[in-house]
């Protein structure tokens, strides 16, 4: 179980490098623009907050990193904590933003936070 665990932290760290790269960088291009739902002209209002938004993403993919590279007990307890608030922002996401989040951000990391349980 606990290469399961490890390939599941690794996927959710990538994955919130992705949502940094769109965020901080493609925003106003098509994948951003997809992702939002935004014209142009708002793509290009909101691109500071997005941008915002995407550095946090990188934080988290930081943290799941530095979890799969740092010794036992660290590296499972940084697992656990970058885990959780990728868990909690997720819902955070999915209930105040878009409810896609719920499930793109937040049952991931769950899934990948119960790997990580249940392997340590």
């Amino acid at each position: 179980m606990n290469a399961v665990a490890t390939v599941l932290v690794a996927l959710i760290a990538a994955l919130h490098v992705w949502i940094l790269v769109v965020e901080m960088f493609l925003w106003e291009r098509g994948p951003g623009r997809s992702l939002s739902g935004f014209d142009a002209g708002m793509a290009r209002a909101t691109a500071p907050l997005a941008a915002n938004q995407g550095l946090y993403n990188g934080f988290l993919a930081a943290g799941l990193v530095w979890g799969l590279i740092a010794a036992d007990p660290t590296g499972y307890r940084v697992q656990v904590f970058f885990l959780s608030c990728v868990v909690v922002a997720g819902v955070y996401g999915g209930l105040t933003a878009n409810r896609r989040i719920l499930l793109a951000q937040a049952l991931p990391g769950a899934l990948a936070l119960a790997a990580v349980l249940v392997a340590g």
